[in-house]
Parts: structure tokens; C-alpha cells; sequence
């Protein structure tokens, strides 16, 4: 398995703060607002996604569905 190749998740409840990185992040990124309250962080010199953030995110889940609709796609390939 590559470094930093994995996706971590992180929900910090306290906050109220959805993190996803793939890999650990850097301080180089760069942050754009994709929505209200998503932030995306990409790569300076790529412009390679490298994580996003999600805040208040309890209010966009609803006690009937766990399910959270997200303003990007996302392309997932098998480690080798």
C-alpha cells in the first residue's frame, strides 16, 4: 500500500465537523468553499483534491436516512 493513498475520516462531534483527507494533510493546500459550509483543500502545484470538510454536519442528516448528499464525485480505484 502507497503512502498516503488512504482516505481517513474523522468527526469531531464536539465541533460538529466531518473531516476527510486522503492522506495525512499539508499545510501547502489550498481551501475553496464548494457550498456553504464545505470546504475543499487541493494540492497547490497539482490542484489534485486532497480532502474536504463538512461543518455543522449533523444538520444535513435527517433521523430517517443516514444518508448525506455531498457537492462533488468521487473516483475510487482498487490499491494494487
Amino acid at each position: 500500500m502507497k503512502r498516503g493513498k488512504n482516505l481517513n475520516l474523522f468527526y469531531d462531534s464536539e465541533a460538529d465537523v466531518l473531516y476527510f483527507s486522503k492522506g495525512i494533510p499539508s499545510g501547502r493546500d489550498i481551501s475553496d468553499e464548494a457550498e456553504d459550509e464545505v470546504v475543499i483543500r487541493k494540492n497547490p502545484r497539482t490542484k489534485e483534491v486532497t480532502g474536504f470538510t463538512i461543518l455543522n454536519f449533523s444538520k444535513r442528516t435527517t433521523k430517517k436516512s443516514s444518508r448525506v448528499n455531498l457537492p462533488f464525485e468521487v473516483e475510487l480505484h482498487p490499491l494494487i
